[in-house]
């Protein structure tokens, strides 16, 4: 079957060497039948997609502190964010966007959602993801349970949510952080919705357990998450890696939920053009 979807990458990862990558592209070639990928590198070398001619965005995640850039790369993403945004209003065929950990960030500080804010401490493992109301019909998690798991991995956090812009907006929070009520902290936004065409999530989809594992290989890195969790969460963690129902459910479920839903209006959108 001829390829007849272009997906662009947008590699967030600052020219760092990761397991994340993999994962998005093992995903996208699940669907190479209709679908062709390139990558651009938008840290590094400033590239950006040319808007015409690709038709699905999945932004990832990167290290570092989401409010900073360089004054180059950043401002040119905020722009080609906005570019697809006034694209989906002014034409009928849709551009779909998926951002992902550190892009979800920039996003949420680009549409003045919420802010941003360094945690107390880091964010490292398997996470507990609650579905909100609105979530609980977002087909984005069509498949997955409430809670689901995810990987979660962030020294930062999008917190106190200024409702009045969501409404503006149309966007919606379709999902939150597990409620600690041992602490005083607030909970995290998890994912949002930003139109029907953009959408985001704090924590990693495109992780699967091949990747994380790979990561403790590391013996600094593995101390640390040890150290971070202490001993006995850092088991059950390991545990949660290899249960099906978990990291590898949502790995299985939502990036491919993504492009399935953004595929299918694509081709329904030019079919429609084309009678």
């Amino acid at each position: 079957m001829k390829k007849i979807i272009r997906l662009a990458i947008l590699d967030m990862y600052d020219g760092q060497s990761n397991q994340g990558m993999r994962c998005i592209i093992d995903i996208v070639t699940r669907f190479s039948p209709i679908v062709n990928f390139d990558i651009f590198d938008v840290r590094q070398k400033g590239e950006l997609p040319d808007i015409e001619k690709y038709d699905l965005y999945i932004s990832t995640g990167g290290p570092g502190n989401p409010l900073e850039g360089n004054g180059d790369w950043d401002v040119k993403y905020y722009q080609f964010i906005d570019e697809l945004m006034k694209w989906n209003i002014e034409n009928p065929v849709k551009k779909h966007m998926l951002f992902i950990c550190h892009s979800f960030q920039m996003a949420c500080k680009h549409f003045g959602l919420a802010e941003i804010t360094k945690r107390k401490d880091t964010s490292f493992g398997v996470m507990t993801i609650h579905k909100t109301k609105e979530g609980l019909s977002d087909p984005l998690y069509e498949g997955l349970g409430d809670p689901f798991y995810a990987i979660d991995s962030r020294d930062y956090q999008v917190v106190q949510p200024k409702l009045s812009v969501f409404k503006k907006k149309g966007a919606k929070i379709i999902s939150l952080e597990k409620i600690r009520d041992y602490v005083q902290y607030e909970r995290a936004i998890m994912a949002v919705r930003f139109t029907d065409y953009f959408v985001g999530t704090q924590f990693h989809p495109e992780a699967d357990p091949i990747s994380f594992i790979a990561s403790l290989r590391n013996l600094d890195a593995k101390e640390k998450i040890r150290k971070l969790k202490g001993k006995k969460k850092f088991r059950n963690m390991l545990e949660d890696l290899v249960d099906d129902d978990k990291i590898y459910k949502t790995n299985e479920t939502l990036i491919p939920n993504f492009l399935r839903l953004a595929i299918n209006d694509l081709m329904k959108t030019k079919k429609l053009l084309s009678n």
